[in-house]
């Protein structure tokens, strides 16, 4: 594989099946953990989305991983569907294959990422983000 972040991206998405953004919202509704990993500037700008948990990507693993002291409460097991989001779509899958290597096997991420919520015309929220830090 030749070096660079597009061969890093292709690895990370190896194996993994990614949700568009209407997959992603029944994934919320069966259960899954929606978690939002942009920055408070990125959210000020596109939004708030509607159930989501905002984790930031410096912490994301410690919060995520059940075996963790700093987990979240709703991380109570390895085989928890987890759906990364962030922009567009990039880092997100980065993040969801991290997740992945530390054996939360039904991590993924949302194709397009917020911008193609947008686009699909998906609901955005005016209430206060679940922010966990």
């Amino acid at each position: 594989m030749s070096p660079g972040v597009e061969a890093l991206l292709e690895q990370a998405r190896a194996g993994m099946t990614r949700l568009t953004p209407q997959e992603t919202v029944q994934a919320a509704t069966r259960g899954a953990l929606m978690i939002d990993m942009r920055t408070e500037a990125q959210r000020r700008e596109q939004g708030d989305l509607p159930g989501v948990i905002v984790i930031d990507r410096t912490v994301l693993e410690w919060r995520l991983d059940p075996a963790s002291d700093w987990r979240i409460p709703e991380a109570t097991g390895y085989d928890l569907e987890i759906v990364v989001m962030c922009c567009q779509g990039y880092s997100s899958s980065l993040a969801a294959a991290s997740l992945r290597a530390l054996g939360l096997h039904r991590a993924t991420d949302m194709i397009g990422g917020v911008e193609a919520w947008q686009s699909a015309g998906l609901p955005f929220t005016d209430q206060a983000a679940d922010v966990r830090r």
